[in-house]
């Protein structure tokens, strides 16, 4: 029998001895937010002051913010960028807090679809301050996460897969299973975990997938788009469309992954994290391609005994991709006193010199997606490049034909979450689970008039 072609293109993190990961960089502080938009204006020495806010990240993603903005206020002396430093688990409710105020920042990362945003009236339409050959360089596949209508409200720093394969070459090994080429389907995968799991040492597992409903909320509509060949809502949106073969068998999945113990019935480890892959309590671990990032910085040893490859179809499901594209995304408020100079930083660190970029893919370990062609290709000339081929996996086999996440609300994806949680774990047939999550989207419906809303293309 041939062999299926994506899994010839499995990679397997080898030879990598010579590899010398980047290191954990000191965090950089973070200042008090809640300066209005604008705040400021004629500060330093005359120049306008643009207020920027941004997530807490990993070390080195926030020394990169650090010294973009240092690099740019060094730049010029026209614009004079403060960059605030907002822990993540505190962001929606200082971002919710300071608009409400009417002191949201001039311009501030935005993760996720900014259709709701952008219905609320929250974002600067780019396309008014940056120039328009910068914004056409943005990739095709990162056009459906900053674009809408034909007009720019966000520029992606970069895309990410957040549903990647990872596996522990020596455990699959001692069990028998091929380590040189992962799982390519859900029944590839069960069957590896039926000969890993007698070999496991008690409290390890097989795999580490996700588990709760929040975290199959957004980890899974690419698995949702594999098993059925659509996400949660008729292309009109004008009724949920979950109730079929495909989304039952995607939950069944998951409930044999608990019901056999391939899986801990108390995460050992955040999906986002990669503690519990790290220190070797579990053969496959579920997660983003930024995992990678944290295995070379805290657990260096495993470089050489890590597998990466796509996340397995189901049967019959064909090259149809099973993982989701993320996104980081800047955003310039509409209520920004200062749009120009905002633009104008924006421009700068993200449209300008691919050297500003090059640094941030490198420090991440190769785990992320430029938004532009010069970028990728600046990126891959980095001598670092031939040492992570798990960017080849990441750029060439999974992000082109991921899909965007979803720009249907929140509470949609959420309902699906919810029904799989509770089929994983026994509280409910795949049935009645999907009619409560039906009930839920529909009230989602009515309630946001998303017929009106629904894309044209």
């Amino acid at each position: 029998m041939a062999i299926n072609t994506s899994r010839k293109r499995r990679m397997i993190l080898s030879a990598l001895g010579a590899v010398t990961a980047v290191g954990l960089l000191a965090g950089c502080g973070s200042s008090t937010p809640g300066q209005g938009a604008g705040d400021g204006d004629g500060g330093s020495g005359g120049a306008t002051t643009v207020q920027f806010w941004h997530r807490t990240f990993t070390p080195v993603e926030n020394a990169w913010y650090k010294d973009i903005v240092k690099k740019f206020n060094a730049s010029q002396d026209k614009i004079k960028v403060v960059d605030t430093e907002v822990p993540a688990d505190a962001w929606d409710q200082k971002m919710k807090a300071a608009q409400a105020a009417g002191k949201a920042p001039d311009i501030y990362t935005h993760s996720g679809s900014i259709q709701d945003a952008v219905n609320a009236g929250q974002l600067y339409e780019l396309n008014k301050v940056v120039d328009q050959s910068k914004l056409d360089e943005i990739i095709d596949a990162a056009k459906p996460v900053s674009e809408i209508g034909g007009k720019y409200y966000a520029y992606p720093l970069l895309l990410e897969a957040q549903t990647v394969l990872f596996w522990n070459k020596e455990m699959l090994t001692k069990a028998g299973v091929d380590a040189e080429a992962g799982p390519t389907t859900w029944d590839e995968l069960l069957a590896d975990c039926a000969k890993i799991q007698p070999t496991l040492a008690k409290g390890t597992y097989c795999i580490s997938p996700a588990s709760d409903a929040a975290t199959f909320a957004w980890s899974t509509v690419g698995q949702q788009y594999n098993f059925s060949g659509h996400t949660a809502l008729t292309d009109d949106w004008t009724k949920p469309d979950i109730n079929n073969d495909g989304y039952k068998s995607l939950m069944l999945k998951y409930k044999e992954l608990w019901d056999k113990g391939y899986m801990a019935k108390q995460a050992l480890d955040a999906y986002v994290g990669g503690k519990d892959f790290g220190e070797k309590k579990v053969a496959f671990k579920v997660s983003g391609s930024w995992m990678m990032s944290q295995i070379g910085s805290d657990y260096k040893d495993m470089l050489t005994n890590t597998g990466v490859g796509a996340f397995p179809n189901a049967s019959g499901g064909d090259d149809r991709t099973a993982t989701t594209l993320g996104n980081f995304k800047w955003v310039i408020d509409a209520k920004s006193k200062n749009p120009e100079a905002a633009g104008k930083f924006l421009e700068w660190a993200l449209a300008g010199d691919t050297a500003n970029l090059v640094p941030f893919f490198v420090q991440t370990q190769f785990t992320k997606v430029p938004v532009r062609k010069s970028v990728q290709d600046a990126v891959a000339k980095d001598e670092a490049a031939a040492k992570a081929p798990w960017s080849k996996v990441v750029v060439d086999d999974i992000a082109p034909t991921a899909i965007p996440e979803p720009t249907y609300p929140w509470d949609v994806s959420l309902a699906v979450g919810t029904a799989m949680e509770s089929v994983m774990k026994g509280a409910a047939t795949p049935d009645s689970a999907i009619a409560t999550a039906e009930k839920a989207i529909q009230t989602v419906i009515d309630r946001e008039k998303l017929p009106e809303k629904a894309p044209k293309n």
